[in-house]
């Protein structure tokens, strides 16, 4: 290893001791009750509240899918997308965030997203509780296996180590300050890492624009290629039977610019309703100390969003002018901002920025575990194999799940050539379609009956399944983001099967007309 390998290791093992100290330190806390590890003990303030729940919900895919995908074919995917982000994460913010803190507390202190559901509707079955609890075991675990992909590319990228044995290191480091700390942990840890993924965005722009030549050169040279800056056009590299870039004489060659019609404008835009079904972002909303802080919260959430989705885009286009040649796939691109990093960065500061990277990776990927565990601890066992479950028991539980589910995101991410862009966008269209569409109408509609909770949950996680594998391929307005007719035909169903089906019990309605008085 030559020295400036060893001053980037250090930052990062300093890094990494911070955070498995942080999971000792709760440990004791955490451990005290089945609420305080799944929840906090509803005592998050709104620093750590807007925070947590940005990082945990942006991930790897923020430094490192959204930069491969503007490098590789210019703005147009990465801008709408992340447009429609920050659309719905403010709508998020704005329309669901008090009202579920409010809801979920007079649902008989709901600390899991299935157990809300369950609750708003007086489920005695646990119906809604275990599919709630099985669509997150599903799409959580591919979510994971995108964050190990993050941290395996990552070693890889910088020191050229094997790609699968650092992607194994680095989940069981994740896994054990989520299998010690719990919910506290998890949101302590992503306050840290929310503020050095901002930093670390911030720092590798500037300092990419400078290498580029200031902006006016990295502007004249990206408009010499076709549609590269268009919001309306879509740059196409040329690529050779093995599906690389073709370069000529150190410059990469693209074909003139692809449409980028009002089909797939609106796949980008439709990426804001995944918000309303993200649990990972949800749960934050139920943890916060008080309702009258969300407001704050909010504020905090979309500043750090914005500045973060832009410099995300911008890192990726002005990469291309930097190291035009480097990527020749957009898999491969999705490394842009490590190799940035290291060419710009002293060899401990590339060591602390690029902890950014692990940090979106461990932040995410510890709630995606944490959020699984409560779902098979809390809604399975506990919910219907074993009711008289001790805290200790259920805990044990979450555990093995967290073992299980570690082990299953690890053989996933073994493909190196995995994209993160499109692992994410998969998993994040079904909870989008799954539970979004649920989450406003219980929250919004009285009407809203079990039966019609059941079938649009059903309907939405089928709807993205079939028409990712079946229907889009056939193109055209069919080649929409399956996020949006999942959304759609589970939010029709709800309403449909809602109004044929007996309205709910009187005790339903009267948890709905008075939820708004608590917390007050």
């Amino acid at each position: 290893m030559i020295e400036s390998d060893v001053w980037v290791v250090f930052a990062m093992l300093i890094y990494f001791a911070v955070v498995v100290c942080i999971g000792f330190v709760y440990a004791k806390r955490s451990n005290s009750s089945s609420e305080e590890y799944f929840l906090g003990g509803r005592g998050l303030g709104p620093w750590l509240t807007a925070l947590s729940a940005e990082a945990s919900d942006m991930s790897g895919w923020l430094l490192m899918g959204l930069p491969g995908v503007a490098y590789f074919t210019g703005a147009s995917d990465a801008m709408w997308t992340a447009i429609g982000l920050a659309i719905g994460t403010y709508l998020n913010w704005k329309f669901v965030a008090k009202r579920l803190r409010k809801y979920s507390e007079k649902a008989n202190n709901s600390i899991t997203v299935p157990d809300f559901f369950s609750n708003r509707f007086h489920d005695g079955k646990h119906v809604l509780m275990t599919i709630a609890a099985l669509i997150i075991i599903l799409f959580f675990t591919i979510y994971t296996a995108s964050c190990f992909v993050t941290v395996g590319k990552l070693f890889a990228t910088l020191f050229g180590w094997d790609y699968a044995t650092m992607m194994i290191i680095g989940a069981i480091i994740v896994f054990l300050y989520t299998f010690l700390g719990g919910y506290l942990s998890v949101c302590t840890t992503d306050l840290i890492q929310g503020s050095l993924m901002f930093f670390a965005l911030a720092t590798i722009f500037v300092g990419s624009v400078t290498a580029a030549g200031g902006v006016d050169n990295t502007v004249a040279f990206l408009q010499s290629i076709p549609g590269f800056l268009s919001g309306t056009e879509i740059a196409v590299p040329i690529v050779d039977e093995a599906g690389k870039q073709v370069v000529e004489n150190g410059q990469p060659l693209f074909a003139e610019a692809g449409a980028y019609g009002l089909v797939t404008i609106v796949s980008g835009l439709a990426w804001g309703l995944g918000y309303f079904g993200m649990p990972q972002v949800l749960i934050r909303f139920m943890s916060i100390r008080h309702s009258s802080e969300i407001k704050k919260s909010r504020l905090i959430a979309m500043i750090w969003l914005v500045v973060s989705l832009s410099s995300a885009v911008c890192i990726g286009l002005i990469g291309r002018a930097v190291i035009p040649a480097e990527f020749l796939t957009q898999a491969s691109a999705e490394s842009v901002f490590i190799v940035l990093s290291r060419m710009l960065l002293p060899s401990f500061f590339c060591g602390l920025v690029v902890s950014g990277i692990f940090a979106a990776a461990m932040s995410s990927s510890s709630s995606y575990l944490l959020i699984s565990g409560s779902a098979v601890a809390n809604n399975i066992f506990k919910g219907l194999l074993k009711r008289d479950a001790t805290d200790s028991q259920v805990m044990i539980a979450a555990r093995v799940t967290l073992t299980a589910i570690l082990i299953l995101g690890c053989f996933l991410a073994l493909d190196q050539d995995s994209s993160i862009f499109n692992i994410v966008s998969y998993a994040w269209a079904g909870f989008g379609a799954s539970f979004g569409p649920l989450m406003l109408l219980s929250l919004y509609w009285r009407r809203t009956t079990m039966q019609g909770a059941v079938a649009g949950m059903l309907t939405g996680a089928c709807t993205v399944v079939v028409w990712n594998m079946f229907i889009k391929p056939l193109g055209g307005w069919f080649g929409v983001y399956e996020l949006l007719p999942g959304f759609v035909l589970a939010l029709v169903v709800i309403v449909v099967v809602s109004l044929l089906t007996p309205e709910p019990k009187q005790e339903v309605l009267d948890d709905f007309d008075t939820y708004m008085e608590l917390d007050v």
